[in-house]
């Protein structure tokens, strides 16, 4: 009789799961919603009476139910990369250029839509969903797995020949129709109406309680797989595998084998776009070949086979009210245009950025003025013209601020600076929160439990007025903070005790020294290995340090030379903070290869070419991307380019094999 049931249980879970592909995948239903519905209710009742028989992917719970209070942060086993922008004919063929000079053989090239939706990671073991995560700063991000297990389109069990584990990324969107519809009921019953969708759909995707997601009509479109053995060798074989696994992969894809089909086909859905059901403003074009995608790799910030064109930016016209000043964490100074609201690109525009004092003046902006205002690629609209026959008749040139607007302190202006700044770092209040909140970000101590209102708080009730004073909070003192209960204090302390095993290279990201981003962090904290080392390094000796400055040195320099940042490190040290590289990473890192310059090129099969990058640079060596007189050696793989391979032998440069590497570094 138990068997009976678990068999008629998973019968109907196999044909509700095939019906809703049907519906929501293929767009092409064969039983009507009334049945499905009917199927749908016997199946609930059946888990009901027969708890032993769960399924965590049963389609039952498509209509969610469960409540995450908290969204854990998860790490992505590869990052997910942002993308370059283009936005001309020539932009375009300038990569290609830049392709043809790294990689071997004709080009083909992928061109997909760019949705404007929340970015999503799907993992997949042996068919199921196992784990869904936002893309975050895209090192980390959110688990909303409860959340995404409600849409519709998103497969709980895969079909055919799918890989036991891979991952697959996408946009959550919400179609335009699904949002005019949830719009209508909000204003129905006196609410106001959502601005866009794309904010409509990230926003679903944080509520804690999933039934509220169920109940919104979001979809999600899959574009790029990531694992080994996919048994696919190019993004346009990938897409149709991802379609045959049961993925809604949008059929407008197109493979193309010029840049000049490539404008063919942003020409046609620049012009047709307003048709699709789900907003777009963009188009993606990728190389083709995955092989080829290997060879090209990453830079700091976005994979070089990739690119995104940008249709034309949105622009409205409306009056500048007003110019304000922000004082960011550095003391630079940044004009804002308070505008009379407007709408722009599905949001209210009420502010815009105004860049500097050059700026000001190349536009000649006054207050009054009728100004264009653009929303492009920035989140930050800005200003790119004034209506000069709208001007009012006794208008009155911008003067721009001489003092701070916050301390009151005499702004000043370097030589060759484009910014003015405020030189009183250790008294502006702003400047005092900015560098505060910096510290405690994401990508630097990433303090659980405290955020930048609450920096501000902090720093507003004198609790704190740097970062060295956040390690002598009790829950006593936050306690009487605003909105501020035992747990939540709790909580707040004990992440600011976690943060004293971040490594070294965050820690020094942390500290908010000019110029000093995340890839400048773990260069000094790989070269010089501690604090005081780094401490005692000249601008001379700084510069002799691979890919850094004068610029980067004197502002390094400058920091130490300040007998306040000396006394924070001081306190840093003794709180436990890490200020020197661990003995584990210290014994992976040798300088066995300082000095030289590896091209990396082919397929290997011992260690992975990331892998094999990151042997290089732990023992001292430079990666780079193209063969030239500069590069010490090329270490060579199966498949390896013949060009590459002319280019070094016509070089003199060595060719070593994977075994031939492995023994100069083991």
């Amino acid at each position: 009789m138990s068997q009976n049931i678990q068999q008629h249980i998973q019968q109907l879970r196999d044909e509700l799961r095939e019906h809703n592909y049907n519906y929501y995948v293929l767009d092409n239903p064969v039983i009507s919603d009334y049945d499905f519905d009917m199927k749908l209710k016997q199946l609930q009742e059946l888990e009901a009476k027969h708890p032993e028989f769960y399924d965590a992917n049963s389609p039952s719970l498509r209509v969610g139910g469960e409540v995450t209070k908290n969204f854990e942060t998860v790490v992505h086993e590869s990052r997910m990369y942002s993308l370059d922008n283009s936005y001309s004919k020539e932009d375009l063929e300038d990569w290609e250029k830049r392709l043809k000079k790294m990689v071997d053989g004709p080009i083909a090239y992928t061109c997909e839509l760019k949705y404007d939706g929340a970015s999503m990671n799907l993992t997949y073991e042996n068919g199921r969903l196992v784990r869904a995560v936002t893309r975050g700063d895209g090192f980390q991000g959110d688990d909303v797995t409860a959340n995404v297990k409600t849409i519709k389109s998103v497969p709980l069990q895969l079909r055919g020949d799918y890989p036991n584990k891979f991952e697959i990324r996408g946009e959550i969107v919400l179609p335009i129709e699904g949002f005019h519809k949830m719009n209508e009921a909000r204003i129905e019953i006196g609410e106001e109406p959502y601005r866009n969708p794309r904010n409509t759909a990230s926003g679903s995707l944080k509520l804690q309680d999933s039934a509220e997601v169920a109940k919104r009509p979001l979809e999600c479109l899959l574009y790029s797989l990531k694992g080994r053995d996919l048994g696919v060798n190019t993004q346009f074989d990938g897409l149709q595998k991802a379609r045959d696994w049961g993925f809604k992969v949008p059929n407008e894809a197109r493979l193309v084998t010029s840049i000049d089909e490539v404008l063919e086909y942003i020409n046609y859905w620049d012009e047709h776009r307003h048709e699709l059901p789900y907003e777009i403003d963009g188009v993606v074009i990728k190389v083709n070949s995955f092989y080829q995608q290997e060879e090209l790799g990453y830079t700091a910030k976005a994979p070089r086979w990739a690119m995104a064109y940008k249709f034309k930016a949105e622009q409205v016209s409306t009056r500048l009210n007003d110019i304000t000043y922000q004082v960011g964490r550095t003391g630079a100074i940044t004009p804002v245009a308070n505008l009379e609201p407007v709408a722009l690109a599905g949001t209210t525009v009420k502010r815009a950025s105004l860049h500097n004092a050059d700026q000001i003046a190349k536009l000649d902006v006054r207050v009054g003025d009728e100004v264009f205002v653009e929303k492009g690629g920035e989140i930050i609209p800005k200003i790119i013209a004034v209506d000069f026959t709208k001007r009012p008749e006794h208008s009155q040139p911008t003067t721009y601020i001489a003092h701070c607007p916050e301390c009151g302190t005499a702004l000043v202006r370097q030589e060759g600076e484009a910014q003015h700044y405020c030189p009183n770092y250790n008294g502006c209040n702003p400047q005092i929160i900015g560098r505060i909140q910096h510290y405690i970000s994401r990508k630097a101590m990433d303090i659980e439990g405290l955020g930048g209102e609450t920096v501000a708080l902090l720093v507003n009730a004198g609790l704190i007025n740097n970062y060295s004073d956040l390690y002598e909070l009790t829950v006593e003192h936050v306690l009487p903070l605003e909105r501020m209960a035992q747990k939540s204090a709790e909580n707040l302390v004990h992440g600011i005790e976690a943060s004293k095993q971040i490594p070294f290279e965050r820690v020094l990201y942390a500290l908010g020294i000019r110029y000093v981003g995340e890839t400048v962090a773990k260069k000094l904290a790989k070269h010089y290995k501690s604090i005081d080392a780094l401490a005692h390094a000249t601008t001379d000796d700084l510069v002799n340090v691979d890919e850094i400055g004068v610029k980067i040195a004197e502002s390094v320099v400058a920091f130490f030379n300040s007998e306040e940042n000396r006394t924070i490190i001081a306190r840093l040290k003794s709180f436990g903070v890490q200020l020197e590289l661990s003995a584990e990473t210290l014994a992976n890192q040798t300088n066995k290869l300082e000095g030289d310059t590896f091209v990396v090129s082919g397929v290997f099969n011992t260690v992975s070419r990331t892998e094999l990058k990151k042997l290089i640079e732990d023992n001292g060596g430079k990666v780079s991307s193209s063969i030239s007189s500069k590069t010490s050696y090329v270490v060579a793989g199966d498949n390896m380019g013949p060009s590459k391979k002319n280019k070094a032998v016509a070089l003199g440069i060595p060719i070593l094999s994977e075994k031939e590497f492995l023994d100069m570094v083991m």
